[in-house]
């Protein structure tokens, strides 16, 4: 079985506006009452009648850094992961870091042709 993917993400410059045009554009419910001001589209609410589809966020970048959309990828050891994507001909770009107050430990890597992907540990 693979390692599912469990978030996204649309990082910009101007987080408010960001929020404001994807939760008019699909109808998200997008909250970003939170000391980082990240705006968090839950799962619930967001699926198909199957049930497909996964949570994310919205938010913004600090000043002088580009935006991106990634998509996170479940993995039990974020550190073994970039190893091996380093060893498969990826790049390490960050990690693993704990997102300060909240338990989470992520990483990106960029793949071959340069894609940034996040990675969040999880168990299996």
């Amino acid at each position: 079985m693979g390692r599912p993917v469990v978030h996204f993400e649309v990082m910009g410059k101007d987080g408010p506006k960001l929020r404001g045009y994807y939760s008019e554009l699909f109808d998200w419910q997008i909250n970003a009452d939170n000391p980082m001001g990240y705006g968090t589209i839950q799962r619930d609410g967001n699926t198909t009648a199957e049930g497909a589809g996964i949570g994310g966020g919205v938010g913004q970048m600090p000043e002088g850094h580009d935006g991106h959309v990634t998509f996170y990828v479940q993995v039990p050891d974020v550190e073994a992961a970039l190893v091996k994507a380093e060893e498969l001909g990826g790049t390490r770009v960050m990690g693993p870091d704990e997102v300060p107050g909240m338990g989470i430990v992520l990483g990106f890597l960029s793949d071959p042709e340069g894609n940034r992907v996040g990675l969040i540990q999880g168990d299996d």
